[in-house]
């Protein structure tokens, strides 16, 4: 089958909060192709329990919600990336109202109807707004409506993006520094053809890494592809040492895929943490006892499953009336009870697990990069806001404003591209290979190495020794991958364990590079934060750079 050729104004990767939030207002400015991994939609987004922080309520001000991001961030915030979010939250709420968007209410004395505005670790305010414990299925439903009824909008499902369209990918040209981006080349996972995606604008917006730990509450597709091809194409990487591990997954041993999240929001309605032997812990650990930053209180998890040789711990929060927790939280009521355990009666086993990257693909204010041509927006992307640990329910908020101020930019891109450039001729894809049965079962062993390696060595606590045997041992994996890459046919399988490889190489490299412990990186023989607040940034080919929150070293 003929490879075919693709062309639209914007080229959106991705259908979580942020790809198709871009994509319903460039819509507005010309035409958009959306490519999605799955044929239903699956995204972080989705497994979005705890609900969206944004300044609503009277008591409540921007200023706090600063301080309290910059906080959580250990101080490697950007603080103007900081005020940019929570300043324009709450106008990027009221619009997915309008799109939609049903978020959860309660009724005030004299019968009017306010959002019920929940809190979690880290906030010293109520701010969460929710959709009971299923805010992300709400909006990805709403946006997905929205996207629905707007005839310029193009959604190629069941697509997997393979690289991006840059001055490497055309013949006769070195293969040099790129300068500007052109699309992706993008496979058709039924046809098993590679087309060509050609677009004035490309926004990265792929999610996270979760799939590159053992241990997850991330879904199936989250393997860093748009950070891995924005890193081969030499766009600049920031941040891969902060992964927060989701303190409370639920642990049940023999279910597989992903880890199911117990929300935040249960510690935040009073759940409490206790260990084996019944005994509770965190208030020995941080004045906000559960309702810490995550990275402390993943970190006394961990401590305490090291201390006593245990597989899990308790989240308490039986003490609540059955009626209130069924209507809180039905989603994580109903997934408990399908394991035999009734949450009203007993507590819930938990286990931390990988949850979130903080950093990504570096980008600007308006999610530009340092390719021309190139966006990023939601967890594909190292906007400075989380600094080196995210504050609980800013990550769709992100997604939402950057993928705004992406959109902010993008008549002016636009109508400057069509003044200035054109988009080159790009050859179709063209690399060959063979299907071998017995190197494809080496694909799914190499896919549980790399797993098992990062959660063995560059977990939530970590120390020199382990992360350079990582580092040997990954950099060995990528050879092999690479070499069967050259050799396979194309597939979504073999694209993913390539750019898991790659996404774990620059965890690694960044928690190499960075000699002291901050935030979501603890590292065992550098306990103590280092006297300069920097950020590790990564290019290909190029040595680890140190970067002031604000600017480069």
């Amino acid at each position: 089958m003929r490879s075919k050729k693709y062309k639209s104004d914007f080229l959106v990767i991705g259908s979580g909060i942020a790809g198709l939030t871009f994509a319903i207002k460039a819509s507005r400015i010309g035409s958009v192709n959306i490519a999605t991994k799955k044929k239903d939609f699956d995204s972080n987004t989705n497994y979005a329990q705890g609900g969206i922080a944004s300044v609503l309520a009277p008591e409540d001000s921007f200023e706090k919600h600063v301080e309290d991001t910059i906080k959580a961030g250990a101080g490697l915030g950007k603080r103007a990336a900081v005020e940019l979010l929570v300043r324009s939250g709450p106008d990027r709420i009221r619009e997915l109202v309008e799109w939609g968007t049903r978020f959860s209410e309660r009724t005030l004395a004299g019968g009017r109807r306010v959002l019920d505005l929940g809190r979690e670790g880290g906030h010293s305010s109520n701010r969460i707004v929710h959709a009971r414990d299923l805010t992300g299925q709400e909006v990805e439903k709403a946006l997905l409506m929205k996207v629905s009824s707007i005839d310029n909008i193009r959604v190629f499902e069941d697509h997997t993006a393979v690289d991006l369209l840059t001055e490497h990918q055309l013949p006769g040209r070195k293969k040099g520094r790129a300068v500007h981006c052109y699309g992706a080349y993008i496979l058709d996972n039924t046809t098993g053809v590679v087309g060509t995606f050609n677009a004035k604008m490309t926004l990265l917006a792929t999610g996270g890494v979760g799939q590159v730990y053992l241990h997850t509450t991330n879904p199936e597709i989250a393997t860093g592809d748009g950070i891995a091809m924005a890193y081969r194409a030499g766009t600049l990487i920031a941040d891969m040492e902060f992964i927060q591990f989701h303190p409370t997954a639920l642990y049940s041993p023999q279910s597989s895929g992903p880890s199911f999240l117990i929300s935040e929001a249960v510690r935040g309605e009073g759940g409490i943490l206790l260990n084996t032997r019944g005994e509770r812990f965190m208030d020995k650990v941080h004045p906000l006892k559960e309702l810490a930053p995550r990275d402390i209180v993943a970190r006394a998890m961990d401590f305490e499953l090291k201390r006593h040789g245990e597989s899990h711990a308790y989240l308490d929060i039986s003490f609540k009336r059955k009626n209130f927790l069924r209507k809180r939280f039905p989603h994580i009521f109903e997934r408990c009870r399908e394991e035999g355990i009734d949450i009203s009666k007993e507590p819930i086993p938990v286990v931390p697990a990988a949850h979130y990257l903080c950093g990504g693909v570096l980008s600007g204010l308006s999610g530009n990069t340092s390719i021309e041509n190139l966006y990023v927006s939601g967890e594909s992307a190292c906007t400075g806001v989380h600094g080196a640990n995210r504050l609980a329910s800013n990550s769709l908020l992100e997604g939402i404003v950057f993928s705004h101020e992406a959109y902010l930019a993008a008549g002016e891109h636009i109508e400057n591209f069509n003044r200035k450039d054109r988009i080159p001729d790009f050859p179709a894809w063209d690399k060959g290979g063979t299907f071998d049965l017995e190197e494809w079962v080496l694909v799914q062993h190499d896919i549980e190495e790399v797993k098992r390696l990062m959660w063995d060595y560059v977990g939530i606590v970590r120390s020199d020794k382990r992360l350079q045997k990582a580092h040997e041992r990954i950099l060995s994996l990528a050879e092999d991958i690479h070499d069967y890459y050259k050799k396979s046919t194309i597939s979504s399988r073999i694209v993913e364990l390539r750019n898991l490889a790659t996404v774990a190489k620059l965890i690694i490299k960044s928690a190499l590079s960075r000699k002291d412990s901050i935030g979501l990186h603890y590292n065992s023989d550098h306990p103590l934060p280092g006297g300069r607040r920097v950020r590790v940034v990564l290019k290909s080919g190029g040595q680890p750079r140190l970067m002031k929150p604000d600017g480069i070293i």
